[in-house]
């Protein structure tokens, strides 16, 4: 009896750890499920968001439009910070809503009514780059609008897909051409000047052409004027004088912010430059090969054309790389030969994945160094002007009359002028009796001031918040030397500020060496001509 009962009790207590365990095993099952609902959750909420992307990622607008992109963004602010991250679609990704390329509010769409007999539409394909879209494309349009102040300027993109994206994410919205002529019609303009701010003849400017075709019997007058590089020509030999001025404009440009005297002087430093272009499979590929030639008759031995379509061949990254390490420079400067300093200039030319032009220079193990300048051709002041020109040409043309005013009415030349400023404690060295050397070259006004000493390590042209900005270009100083009138010298900082008009006061900020940024106003006046 004793040892059936034993018996008895042995299977019981393996009865009960055998039912212990099975309870362990079911709450790591119920975990397990717990967790794997919530992973197939989370994706089904980013799947949601992704779909509602793509479905706006189209490069028509319709009916639905407005709403579609209200309803992606109500949805991606829904989702926690790990149900974004994976997000992807066939064009959505985290960064469509999440990358920060700056604030909007600092953009104008130009797209109000009210606009007059008169408008300048300001065509471009466009970027989601806010800070890109404000300094590049509204560049031009405010250089536009200051030439020609009797005239209403607005703006059109041709890239429907960058307008949703921009109207999803930021509640700007800027109207497509359709709109934009639409609009001109409804309020009764008479002159429509459309300027493109394409590089070139190609597919873009094909399309605008056509749509504006239809549009031709709507005024008493519309024109469409050039693109920047001009008329493209029957082959790589054909250059003009628009893509004598871009070469120009922009390798000293390039220059300028490498820090360099010349470009001779990069060259003797083993410094190249290259320009990376879209690229094209339309025929009016032929002037990037056009523009390596401008490069080429000018002696700009160590400036280089490329493109991120590899069209023409000879413009791929692999063809420059080559072309580069056979000339035997050691350093690369990479910039974009780009209207705006967008997608391209930042993720194909400067971006860290490997297909990137820097990573693929730096890969070759041929060079010392491969830098980035991250900078639209919208925002350089000649490059401007050269727009400002075109629209006059195409005024012309129609037999347009008006006053085209400029920045300033300073014919070219070298001025001294006096440099006013709202502060005891920043002035220009007594040494130089309040007052700069003022040149003027194309319409635009700079003045070089010398400081009192070397206390004050950079200005910056706006508001000290601004200045503290990631991208905000500061003024750097020089080394200047100024006699005193008892016969002693000293070595200061001086500064070339440009100067955007005489006699109105402008924001210049400043930082010494402390590190703190000052707010300060400051106005030019009194021009004389230097003998």
């Amino acid at each position: 009896m004793k040892k059936k009962l034993v018996i008895l009790c042995i299977a019981a207590a393996m009865s009960v750890s055998m039912l212990g365990g099975c309870g362990n095993s079911a709450k790591t099952t119920d975990s397990t499920k717990t967790e794997d609902t919530t992973k197939d959750s989370d994706q089904a909420a980013a799947d949601k968001v992704a779909k509602l992307i793509d479905d706006i990622y189209v490069q028509e607008r319709t009916d639905k439009t407005d709403e579609q992109c209200k309803a992606a963004k109500e949805a991606w602010d829904a989702l926690t910070d790990a149900q974004k991250e994976l997000v992807e679609g066939e064009n959505a990704d985290p960064d469509y809503f999440g990358r920060d390329t700056g604030d909007a509010s600092k953009d104008d769409p130009l797209n109000a009514d009210d606009i007059g007999e008169n408008e300048l539409l300001v065509v471009s394909f466009g970027t989601s780059f806010n800070d890109s879209r404000a300094a590049d494309i509204g560049g031009v349009e405010k250089a536009l609008q200051e030439a020609y102040p009797d005239w209403s300027v607005r703006r059109a993109f041709t890239a429907q897909i960058i307008i949703n994206h921009v109207q999803a994410r930021d509640d700007e919205k800027i109207d497509n051409v359709e709109q934009a002529l639409d609009r001109a019609v409804d309020n009764g303009v008479k002159n429509l000047i459309i300027q493109p701010t394409h590089l070139m003849h190609g597919a873009e400017y094909d399309e605008l052409t056509e749509a504006v075709e239809k549009y031709q019997d709507k005024f008493e007058t519309v024109k469409i004027a050039e693109p920047l590089l001009g008329e493209v020509g029957s082959d790589a030999s054909a250059i003009n004088e628009d893509k004598e001025a871009v070469a120009k404009a922009i390798t000293a440009e390039a220059v300028k912010t490498a820090k360099y005297d010349s470009l001779d002087a990069a060259a003797e430093d083993g410094t190249a430059f290259v320009f990376m272009g879209h690229g094209t499979s339309h025929t009016a590929k032929i002037s990037y090969s056009q523009m390596q030639t401008q490069m080429e008759n000018l002696g700009y031995k160590n400036v280089f054309i490329g493109t991120v379509e590899g069209e023409p061949e000879d413009t791929s990254c692999e063809a420059v790389i080559e072309k580069v390490k056979d000339a035997g420079y050691k350093n690369v400067i990479l910039r974009p030969l780009m209207v705006v300093a967008g997608d391209h200039a930042n993720n194909d030319m400067a971006g860290d994945d490997d297909d990137s032009w820097k990573s693929q220079f730096e890969a070759s193990k041929e060079f010392d160094s491969v830098e980035t300048q991250i900078a639209g051709l919208g925002e350089i002041s000649d490059i401007q002007q050269l727009y400002v020109a075109h629209t006059k040409a195409a005024m012309d043309a129609e037999g347009i009359k008006t006053e085209q005013t400029s920045k300033t009415a300073l014919e070219d030349g070298t001025y001294t002028a006096e440099f006013n400023t709202d502060s005891s404690m920043f002035h220009v060295n007594e040494a130089m009796d309040g007052k700069g050397t003022l040149t003027v070259k194309n319409g635009k006004m700079t003045i070089h001031i010398s400081l009192v000493s070397k206390n004050i390590v950079n200005l910056f042209e706006g508001t000290a918040e601004d200045a503290q900005k990631d991208g905000a270009k500061l003024l750097e100083p020089t080394t200047d030397t100024v006699k005193y009138s008892d016969g002693t010298s000293e070595e200061v900082n001086g500064f070339d500020v440009p100067v955007p008009a005489l006699d109105k006061e402008f924001d210049l900020a400043l930082i010494g060496t402390k590190g703190k940024w000052y707010d300060h106003k400051v106005s030019v006046s009194n021009p004389v001509k230097a003998e």
